[in-house]
């Protein structure tokens, strides 16, 4: 299961809004300077995913809580994603090539075809997309940043 933190900005009847933050890698990666995903990611947006998950359990805003999501959804996600468009691609650039006998209709397919694929994507994924294995679930949560306090004695 990919678990990931997120914080509540609001609860309400049993409906809980969350925060979470886009992480990267390029914090951790020892070239940073070199690296064309770190200046991009430096020129792109910085993206912060608000969603709602139903949750039971009553939150404060700025609880912490612990998200999961199943591998098995992410990684078929990813697949009719990546593979739909590149599909559509090959298909309809194969298709044009074998009707019309050129490489301007080729590559006429292949971008009709592609295009094609990702709107294809897109309408499966949002028909799919709702379903509950597609779902993050709450795994852990947090005591309320007001419960917890450390006082010192001093001596």
């Amino acid at each position: 299961m990919m678990r990931e933190w997120a914080t509540v900005v609001a609860w309400q009847d049993g409906i809980a809004t969350l925060h979470s933050e886009v992480k990267t890698t390029c914090n951790s990666c020892s070239a940073r300077k070199g690296c064309g995903s770190a200046m991009l990611n430096k020129l792109g947006p910085k993206n912060a995913h608000v969603m709602q998950i139903a949750s039971a359990t009553p939150l404060q805003p700025g609880q912490r809580v612990e998200l999961g999501i199943r591998e098995s959804s992410l990684l078929s996600s990813a697949l009719l994603v990546y593979m739909t468009p590149l599909l559509g691609l090959f298909l309809l650039a194969g298709l044009f090539q074998m009707l019309f006998h050129t490489d301007l209709a080729a590559a006429c397919g292949a971008l009709l075809g592609g295009i094609g694929g990702f709107i294809v994507a897109k309408g499966v994924s949002m028909r799919f997309g709702e379903g509950e294995a597609f779902q993050p679930v709450i795994l852990n949560i947090m005591l309320p940043p007001d419960v917890l306090r450390v006082e010192q004695e001093s001596h």
